[in-house]
């Protein structure tokens, strides 16, 4: 435990929706007036949790809760704040919070001005703890390209100033990357990086596809990569990175158990692999918890978390100068962890 809990740490993949702490959803629903399952933070948390879901649309119902919180500018820039200090108070030394901006456009902020409030509270976090962060601006697979295609203007209007990468996210089966090539090609030609979700609730090809159409140079889960031992040599090969977030895989269903992860053989045959939270609300984690699982559930030593720890800031899609500073500290710090 000690060792973990002072291991400098990256989260590549984290949703701002779905990491809310409880106490704040009570305090913002009740100036805002939106109900909620509970009124303590305790049962609230729990009633978040999403539990064994039947299949990943099950576990982002919750989502509905969060987002109606999430239509102001103070509520988006204080979420951010608390969400970097959270990271920060567990050694996390870089993060990348990823949402789709039109998800907080109900109240009539616009989209950029959604933006603006979650970077306004990741700078603040910056000056008050040791962390440094970037925004992902995410894009669901069940909307329009023409809805993709504008988040993907926004994610290339803040590029460099804030914004470090585009995701495709949201439910795979019956919505192909294909559908958004418009808006990957357009981040992609200005140099905006690409992660997409992909493997965990479909299939190898919903990876193939992320990797061949999309230009993902990280993917979002991956968990289903095994089932094709050549694309899985093609993505360790070309150095793409996976984004594993072992608590919900098993939530959603994409794995029975966290021993039953392929965490373990991913790492084995080379690839390139990060722990990550997914979401610290409705999956009811922290990062720490999940380097846990790894060591408990998946034999791994307090050496290859150390590994797997450092890929996480060598993947990051951070500038090369930001990345060689955070690989320099994190080799000073991890050898006294």
């Amino acid at each position: 435990m000690a060792h973990i809990a002072a291991l400098p740490k990256a989260e590549l993949h984290v949703h701002l929706d779905g990491s809310l702490r409880p106490d704040t959803m009570l305090e913002l629903a009740a100036e805002r007036g939106v109900a909620l399952p509970a009124d303590t933070a305790e049962d609230l948390g729990r009633a978040m949790v999403v539990d064994r879901a039947k299949d990943l649309e099950e576990y982002l119902a919750r989502f509905s809760i969060t987002l109606a919180l999430m239509q102001d500018r103070d509520a988006l820039e204080r979420i951010a704040y608390e969400l970097a200090a959270d990271h920060a108070a567990e050694n996390v030394r870089y993060l990348e919070v990823r949402f789709c901006p039109a998800l907080c456009t109900a109240g009539d902020l616009p989209a950029a001005e959604v933006v603006d409030a979650v970077l306004a509270g990741l700078v603040r976090a910056e000056a008050d703890f040791d962390i440094l962060t970037g925004v992902i601006v995410s894009a669901l697979r069940s909307l329009s390209a023409d809805a993709s295609q504008e988040m993907a203007d926004l994610a290339i209007s803040y590029w460099g100033r804030g914004v470090c990468a585009f995701d495709l996210a949201g439910a795979e089966a019956g919505y192909p990357v294909r559908d958004h090539m418009a808006a990957l090609r357009a981040v992609s030609r200005v140099g905006v990086p690409i992660t997409i979700h992909a493997g965990e609730a479909f299939g190898p090809a919903s990876i193939r596809e992320a990797v061949e159409l999309g230009g993902a140079k990280r993917i979002g889960h991956g968990t289903r990569l095994h089932e094709d031992p050549g694309l899985l040599a093609t993505v360790r090969d070309a150095g793409i990175a996976l984004e594993v977030c072992l608590t919900s895989n098993v939530q959603t269903g994409a794995v029975s158990a966290h021993a039953a992860h392929p965490l373990r053989q991913y790492f084995d045959e080379g690839l390139c692999v990060c722990l990550c939270t997914d979401n610290r609300l409705m999956s009811g984690v922290t990062l720490t918890r999940e380097y846990e699982h790894a060591r408990d559930d998946l034999g791994f030593s307090s050496s290859e978390l150390t590994r797997v720890a450092r890929m996480g800031f060598e993947s990051a899609f951070a500038s090369a100068t930001v990345k060689a500073s955070l690989l320099e500290r994190f080799d000073n710090e991890s050898a006294e962890a």
